[in-house]
This record gives structure tokens, sequence and C-alpha cells, in this order.
């Protein structure tokens, strides 16, 4: 824990016409994100506020890096001197590093988690009720990005796994001012786990109570419906489902292991439970069922079985597995995949439908260290409807596919035609029309499922190097 990234990011607009900022911090070397706080005005005291918090919780980093604005240095103020943030850096030996001016991108890190959170997040969301509830969303969010989303520059691993708080051992008092020591939390916690949210406003909480027989494999399912911010709360427990499914019943499966979180029967996501037999009494005393199967196997994986876990592709086609990227199909982009491993084959599937199968890039011990798998249920169905593809014909009027090459006639050369593999045949379309069907004579895996733009013809000016004058050549 050497540096911390700070800054200050707006875009929450609230019910009463105000503009909530967020004051944020990134861990430099895990991407944890350390600090996520609403305020309704960045002023000094908020930010000291909200990183004296973050000092009290995760112990205190060696140096800190932030912009120039008037919260963090009086660099630029009139006068200059020492600001309320500068006196707790120096007071608890943190080197306090600025940026230049207009250099944006030297804390291009914490500004890379404003952008995730703008996007996924805060774009969602016109208008918040007050600061709380964009809080309690915040939470979630922070919570998913830093313990269940593997990071792309941490080679797919998960924030939390590179994360490591001070050690009680070594932490030193906080050194704090008098006029923010009574407001901050008296007792350290040095673990990056959150504490699990409480109860919201207007619901009773639940006292609990022993657990008994009758507790063991209790499972209920209850209906909610999705409130207009998208975080929903049960029992204290938050689910971020996002304001886009505002108004849509959503079921949740849930023991005290796992939840499951379900919309017409399709499961959206699976959460770690943090309800207790008493929450579960409670909603089988209120509107809740017993719950019938799981809609998916949960447990411990059996050494040499299959096993699933769940992916989200990223934007030119990689899933993250064992620390390490493997492409699946950039037309797959953006797309939540269910990913099953079953010896030496990888399936890409997607509500039980099969969408594609690949050789599998991961030795055994590889897929037993992967953190968040499952035991595998019922094979994935096959796709009802042949695989589609496109192809740009060559200038002799053929195409290849799975390294097949097809001739469809000097008449179509350069046209994008669409080619439908099915098992053992390729039908190629102009639009409606067929133009031909031959046998698939390839075993091959199709990589390619989109054309690929083509590229300008070069004229004998655009080369650079044609521009240079011959050295040899007299003036």
């Amino acid at each position: 824990m050497e540096l911390w990234q700070l800054d200050i990011v707006g875009g929450i607009q609230l019910a009463d016409g105000g503009e909530a900022k967020v004051v944020t911090g990134v861990d430099d070397h895990s991407r944890f994100c350390v600090i996520a706080a609403v305020v309704r005005r960045a002023t000094g005291r908020a930010v000291c506020l909200a990183f004296a918090e973050a000092l009290q919780r995760f112990g205190v980093p060696d140096e800190v890096l932030t912009d120039n604005g008037k919260q963090f240095t009086a660099r630029f103020g009139r006068g200059g001197g020492e600001v309320m943030f500068d006196r707790i850096c120096r007071e608890n030996g943190i080197t306090h590093r600025l940026t230049k001016p207009r250099s944006p991108t030297t804390i291009g890190k914490v500004e890379r988690f404003h952008q995730t959170l703008q996007r996924e997040l805060l774009d969602d969301v016109e208008v918040w009720a007050d600061p709380d509830e964009a809080q309690a969303a915040i939470d979630v969010f922070r919570h998913e990005y830093n313990f269940e989303r593997p990071h792309q520059s941490l080679g797919m691993a998960f924030p939390a796994d590179r994360f490591t708080a001070e050690p009680p051992e070594e932490q030193l008092p906080l050194q704090v001012p008098p006029t923010l020591a009574t407001t901050i939390p008296a007792p350290r916690r040095p673990l990056p786990a959150p504490a699990a949210p409480g109860p919201a406003a207007g619901q009773s909480t639940v006292t609990a109570a022993p657990a008994t027989s009758d507790d063991v494999g209790l499972a209920v399912e209850v209906t909610r419906l999705v409130p207009t911010s998208g975080n929903l709360t049960v029992c204290g427990q938050q689910f971020w489902l996002s304001p886009t499914r505002a108004g849509l019943p959503v079921t949740l499966w849930a023991d005290t292991t796992v939840v499951h979180l379900l919309i017409n029967g399709v499961r959206l996501k699976t959460v770690p439970s943090r309800l207790t037999p008493a929450h579960l009494r409670q909603l089988l005393a209120d509107d809740g069922q017993p719950a019938g199967p799981p809609p998916i196997t949960t447990g411990p994986v059996q050494a040499g079985g299959p096993i699933e876990v769940d992916r989200l592709v990223n934007a030119t086609g990689l899933i993250g597995l064992a620390g390490r990227q493997h492409p699946v199909g950039y037309h797959f982009a953006g797309q939540r995949v269910t990913v099953r491993l079953d010896r030496s084959l990888m399936q890409i599937t997607a509500d039980g439908v099969l969408l594609r199968s690949l050789p599998s890039p991961l030795t055994p011990a590889e897929t037993t260290s992967i953190r968040d798998a499952r035991p595998a249920g019922p094979p994935p169905t096959p796709a009802s409807e042949p695989v589609r593809v496109e192809r740009r014909v060559s200038c002799r009027g053929s195409l290849v596919i799975a390294g097949q090459r097809i001739h469809v006639g000097i008449t179509h050369a350069r046209a994008t035609l669409t080619v439908e593999a099915a098992d053992t045949t390729f039908r190629i379309h102009d639009g409606d029309q067929l133009l031909t069907e031959v046998p698939r004579t390839t075993t091959k895996p199709i990589a390619r499922f989109k054309v690929r733009k083509p590229e300008p013809p070069r004229l004998p000016g655009d080369n650079a190097a044609s521009k240079q004058p011959d050295p040899k050549e007299k003036p």
C-alpha cells in the first residue's frame, strides 16, 4: 500500500436541483477503490473527512497523488500556506505529490475508475432523490468493483486479491485535526471487506435468533419490484440491477450462502448472501415461499469435474480465466456469458444455449485455481439456428471460412456476403438470395465473425519513405 490516487468527480443530479460530488481514491498498485464518498459540496472539510475515514479503515499509505484542486493544496491560492489535507498528510508521515497543471493523465488510474463509474452507474440515473440514495448505490458498485470484477490491467485478477491493508500491529494512532476527530469512527478496521449495509429507512430490523434444525437447508423465493434507482434492498442487503430495469419484478432465490436474481425465469447474476436464518424466516412470514431447486448448482467443486464461471466479455472479445485473457469472439463484446469447462473443452453459453465451443486453454491445475467456479449443470443446448458470419469476396471471386475456400463467382468480387455455417454445409447468401450451398470439408473452428474493414488503396505519394530525399542524390 504505497500510493493512493485521489480525485473528485461530479455527475450526481439531485431532486432538489443541486449536484453532489464523489470523493474517490484508488490504490495505485491494486486498483482497489479505497474511497467513494458522496458529498453535497466538495469542500476541503468534506474531502478530508472522506480521506481520514479511509485511513482509519485501511491504514496509512506512504504517498498520495492528487491534482491541484483547492481542496488538496494551496499551491495556486493567494498567499499559499497549508490546507487541512496537507496537514493530515504531514502529521501522518504521508508524502503528498501533486500533478503538473493541466495533466489529468498523471492520475489516470482514478480517472479510469471515474469513467467506469460514470458509464455503468451514474449515466443510468438522471436524478437521484438525495445523496444517501446515491451513496447506497455507489457502495454496492464499489463492492462489486473491488471483490467481484476482474480487472484487465491486473491480468483479469480481482483488485481485492492484490490489495493488502496495513496490519493492525503496524498501525500507528491516526493523527487528524480536532475538528475532524469527533466525526470519525474510533475503531479501525484493517480488512477491506465492507460491512453489511443496515436496514433502509422504514424497514424493521431483525433480531437474531438461535439457529434451529429447521434452518438447515432453508431457502426462500421472494419477488420484489426494482425501484427507480435500480438499487434493490432486501433485509439490509443491496442488489444493483440498474435503473433500466426499474419497475420490473425480480425473483430472489436466497439462502444463507448465495442469492440468485432472476427476471422472467432468466438468471441475471448470483451474489454471496449476507442473509441470516432470521432474515429468511422474516421473508417467509411476509410474502416469500419455500424455494424450489436453485437455478444453478453451487457448492464445492469436485476435482476433475466440469465447472462453470460467469464472465463479461470485454470490448475486444476477451474473458479472464486463471489470471490470463482468452479470446472467445469480439462479436460477444459486452455480453455476460457462462463459461463451461469440461476437461479439454470450453463452451461459451448464454441462458443455457451453446454459443461456441473451443479447446480449453487451461491446464487441470489452472482450472482448479479459478476463484469463483461452481459445479457445472447439465450440458448446454445447441443453438437452433446455424451460425451466421460475414465474409468479403476477393477480387478473384472467392471467400475463406474456417480455412475452407469457396468460389462464388467473379461477379460478387469485393461484395460482403453472409455465410450460414451448419455442421455439414456452408450456405452463402447475398441478402435474402441463396447463392450456393457447399459441403463442409473443414473441422476448424470459426475464428472471425465480421468482415475486416477494407484498407484504402495506397498511392505512391502515401509512402512516407518515398517522401524522404535520397542521401545519395546530389542536390
